[in-house]
């Protein structure tokens, strides 16, 4: 494999965390989440802190999508957002300044969570091919993945694989074959989707 991998997760899936120890044996995984807020306005003071002391040196960040992975969950009784964390995580993930390159983004549908992001397949009325309903949104993932996923403008009636930066993947697919899909992820740092990727100001 050889690819340094960065997992973002809720509290709640920890045990599909604690399973990828024995999954990714082989990995290089950094064992180490964001768990402080950090008290600054400067996005690029944020990003870079979270780089420096969370995410140095990994290449690919996986991004372990649960029933709380959502943009949607709200804030805690302190007033934070309940998903600072993961939220800046792949912010930062995403992130490519001085210093710091981009890793690629594997999001992994946990089981919990496969029949709210995939749907049926349809016809489509476009080009006549069976395209699958993918439901990534606001109320199923973070914003980062789901409008780095769906880069927009795209050509054809859905989007291909090369114009997609985030790559998706179901648990039961990626277990069976996970240097697979990191390498696919990996790759996507320097392919030219790279450059169309999008990451909001922090907050």
């Amino acid at each position: 494999m050889g690819h340094k991998c960065f997992i973002s997760y809720k509290k709640e899936d920890q045990a599909y965390r604690d399973e990828l120890d024995n999954v990714l044996e082989s990995a290089d995984v950094i064992n180490k989440g964001l768990d402080r807020t950090i008290d600054s306005d400067d996005g690029d003071y944020i990003m870079q802190t979270i780089r420096n002391e969370y995410l140095k040196d990994s290449t690919v960040t996986l991004f372990l999508i649960g029933t709380h992975s959502s943009e949607y969950e709200g804030y805690d009784s302190k007033g934070q957002r309940k998903n600072y964390f993961i939220e800046h995580e792949l912010q930062a993930s995403l992130y490519d300044g001085d210093g710091n390159t981009r890793n690629g983004i594997l999001g992994v549908i946990l089981p919990e969570m496969d029949s709210k992001i995939c749907g049926s397949q349809y016809q489509c009325p476009v080009c006549g091919n069976m395209h699958q309903i993918i439901r990534l949104d606001d109320a199923t993932v973070i914003r980062e993945f789901h409008m780095n996923c769906y880069i927009e403008p795209h050509s054809g009636c859905t989007w291909s694989e090369d114009e997609r930066y985030c790559v998706l993947v179901r648990w039961e697919d990626f277990i069976d074959n996970p240097t697979h899909w990191i390498d696919c992820a990996y790759n996507k740092r320097d392919s030219e989707i790279a450059e169309k990727v999008k990451v909001r100001n922090f907050r």
